[in-house]
């Protein structure tokens, strides 16, 4: 994790111009996973889009609505993926609109098939927590457009930190979601979270030539591709150090994760352990590891020569 900037202190519930068509609104959420709060975007002039309308919070709907001038309506109510800092505030803005939620699925949808294995196997996610009644009208196909009055949106599919995970592509503005952020990087915890697609996810959006990234969470990102090449050598760095940990035996994702982060608060343990199962799982796809019984969170794990 990076530390935030101290620049960014959003004034919370206020609607913030940050391009032309695109608004920001900061929901009251602040907490060590959401920063500030999660961004709520709302795309357009006329009929209007809003992108992630957030946690369940009465005063950020109230928010959203009286963001709306004269003349301007809600048309759609896109959700880039299912944790409860995201989407639980999509039914009610439909209910005061009737406009229609769209998404890529449900909370399960987009999930590979070796989490839905340790899933089934009874590992339960972290984090954020999912929105388990979260269920949009239209599901979303990755590379279709979202089109309305005077903008257009594309959907790619970003699983990693979450299977139903999408950005939205704006020209050569992306919607970024909480799969990159510039004050944190993201979480990736299995079963909900998977981290070769989390790393597939990055280089798809590296391929593309971007001017900023709006986020989930935290300011604009202004270096895509800086960033992008930021994230994807930390994770490399991080399966580095977890192999070179490997060498010296075998070792579960706890004890790898008491020996690599040092520094790490003992109350922060826990969530360095899931971090580094997510990377094992990873390593294991690539044949470089192996869990000595069948894969588990509690798995002993050693090294493939």
């Amino acid at each position: 994790m990076t530390l935030p900037p101290d620049d960014f202190n959003p004034h919370v519930g206020k609607a913030i111009d940050l391009s032309p068509g695109v608004r920001r609104i900061v929901a009251p959420n602040p907490s060590p996973m959401t920063y500030r709060g999660t961004n709520t975007y709302l795309v357009g002039t006329g009929d209007i889009a809003v992108i992630d309308p957030g946690p369940e919070s009465e005063a950020h709907l109230e928010a959203i609505l009286a963001a709306l001038a004269p003349g301007q309506r809600i048309s759609h109510i896109v959700v880039t993926h299912s944790h409860l800092d995201h989407s639980p505030l999509a039914a009610p803005l439909k209910a005061r609109t009737g406009a229609p939620v769209l998404a890529f699925g449900g909370p399960e949808a987009g999930r590979s098939p070796v989490m839905q294995d340790l899933a089934a196997a009874g590992l339960a996610g972290g984090g954020e927590g999912i929105d388990h009644a979260f269920a949009p009208d239209r599901t979303l196909s990755d590379g279709e457009t979202i089109e309305g009055d005077g903008w257009a949106l594309e959907v790619i599919h970003t699983p990693g930190h979450l299977g139903n995970h999408i950005a939205l592509g704006m020209g050569d503005a992306c919607f970024t979601a909480d799969h990159v952020m510039g004050w944190a990087t993201s979480l990736v915890s299995p079963p909900d979270g998977d981290l070769t697609d989390f790393m597939a996810s990055c280089r798809r959006l590296r391929a593309r030539d971007w001017s900023v990234f709006h986020p989930g969470h935290g300011a604009p990102v202004d270096t895509p591709a800086a960033r992008l090449d930021w994230l994807i050598a930390h994770r490399l760095s991080r399966e580095d150090s977890i192999l070179a940990t490997l060498a010296d035996g075998p070792a579960t994702a706890r004890t790898l994760a008491e020996r690599i982060y040092t520094e790490t608060p003992p109350a922060l343990i826990p969530a360095a352990e899931r971090n580094v199962f997510a990377h094992l799982v990873d390593l294991m796809g690539k044949s470089l590891v192996s869990p000595q019984d069948r894969l588990a969170a509690t798995a002993v794990f050693e090294r493939i020569a």
